[in-house]
């Protein structure tokens, strides 16, 4: 994609943002910031009982940058599972943002990003940590 194409292409996310809002019963329920910087992003996810992510939603306030970049991971993300989620690099992302506009602002573009990453390994560390609880209490 080339200059103009990413610029429109976040501009598009910015402007008709996809999965803003929040959801029900979430999994992951994480706020992001950016230190020095006026971007606070929530992620929120949940998980169906096939393990693949079933929802997502953001919401915050920031630059255009960050907000398009949400909008964007929320549709990247859709039906994976959160080892796949986990292992979505900022490499991949600012890639597919464009990384020629991007790349002046990767704190902003990868924000939404991190925290989604992070909220989701720390509900898959407690997945794990439940069910090794009941592994243990439930030996015959």
């Amino acid at each position: 994609m080339n200059r103009q194409e990413a610029i429109d292409f976040l501009l598009d996310h910015y402007e008709n943002p996809r999965n803003q809002g929040e959801i029900e019963h979430p999994d992951v329920n994480l706020n992001g910031g950016n230190p020095g910087c006026a971007d606070v992003i929530s992620m929120q996810a949940r998980f169906g009982e096939d393990g693949k992510l079933a929802e997502i939603a953001w919401d915050g306030e920031g630059c255009t940058i960050s907000r398009a970049a949400a909008s964007y991971v929320t549709e990247m993300v859709q039906g994976l599972s959160p080892a796949e989620i986990e292992n979505i690099t900022f490499e991949d992302l600012m890639n597919q943002l464009g990384r020629e506009v991007v790349m002046t602002r990767p704190t902003c573009a990868t924000l939404a990003l991190g925290t989604l990453k992070k909220g989701v390994h720390e509900y898959d560390m407690r997945q794990r940590a439940d069910n090794a609880d009941y592994s243990d209490t439930h030996q015959h």
